[in-house]
């Protein structure tokens, strides 16, 4: 009536159905984190690239406002240092 070495067979067949379905799962989920990581890699690097190129513009602009006014700059540098000290010196 009770087969044990064909429930042992069939428990073991079930064994290695189920190690292959999970391998396969986990393989897809993998390649799936994977492609979702390299496209988001792809973004930030686009907007690093973009941030970099305005953080630029913004430089040279910043660079011929000082050149056009360097007293004006100078100014208002130290005004700014004398502020930022003494905010420092109360806390």
């Amino acid at each position: 009536m009770f087969d044990s070495d064909s429930m042992s067979e069939e428990l073991h067949a079930l064994k290695v159905d189920v190690t292959r379905l999970l391998s396969t799962a986990g393989e897809e989920a993998f390649e799936s984190s994977k492609d979702r990581a390299e496209a988001l890699a792809g973004q930030i690097r686009a907007a690093l690239t973009e941030l970099g190129e305005t953080v630029e513009e913004e430089q040279e602009q910043l660079q011929g406002l000082i050149a056009d006014r360097p007293i004006t700059s100078l100014a208002s540098a130290f005004a700014l240092g004398v502020v930022v000290g003494f905010m420092l010196r109360r806390h």
